[in-house]
């Protein structure tokens, strides 16, 4: 066997296995989180790491659902309590013990801003075939909201578009 053949058949074989990478990438679709009782579901194409609430330095003047800053792997985020956004009555809804169990989902870098955001808790990974039928969005629900879908249990679980609500002049003007 020449040189190129054996590169040839290195690339098939590389090519393949890259294919067969992302079918089984694409199987699982969202990360599942819950917000204040409400289910949600974030596309992982959109989303980054997941972290630990860890200490958040206040900005004056900003938003309710801003809670501030935070260092997360040596890089600023800006922390949104998205369950506040959709609902400024929330705010008192979350305990103590509450906050020590959420967690922050960063968006994936690709959406442009570095933004994490505040989750009480994650439901695992879900996929398209999790679900048994889908609804479309409120007709009031913002832009970023898109459908929602029903679980074996007839449970709502809303979808959210990360990179539309990272683009939306409400969610890039914080300050108050």
């Amino acid at each position: 066997m020449t040189k190129k053949q054996a590169l040839r058949d290195l690339q098939a074989r590389l090519a393949d296995r890259l294919q067969s990478a992302q079918e089984q990438a694409v199987s699982v679709a969202w990360l599942a989180v819950t917000m204040v009782g409400g289910r949600y579901l974030l596309p992982l194409s959109q989303s980054g790491e997941i972290f630990p609430v860890p200490s958040i330095s206040r900005v004056p003047y900003t938003q309710p659902w801003f809670c501030g800053v935070a260092n997360l792997r040596g890089g600023l985020f800006g922390v949104v309590d998205l369950a506040v956004l959709l609902d400024p009555q929330t705010m008192a809804a979350r305990s103590e013990q509450a906050w020590a169990q959420a967690r922050l989902v960063t968006l994936n870098a690709q959406a442009g801003v570095n933004s994490a955001l505040v989750v009480d808790a994650l439901m695992g990974l879900r996929r398209p075939e999790s679900f048994t039928g889908n609804l479309s969005a409120p007709p009031d629900a913002p832009p970023w909201l898109t459908q929602r879908f029903l679980d074996s249990e007839d449970r709502q679980w809303q979808e959210i578009d990360l990179y539309a609500l990272s683009q939306t002049p409400a969610f890039l003007s914080i300050g108050a």
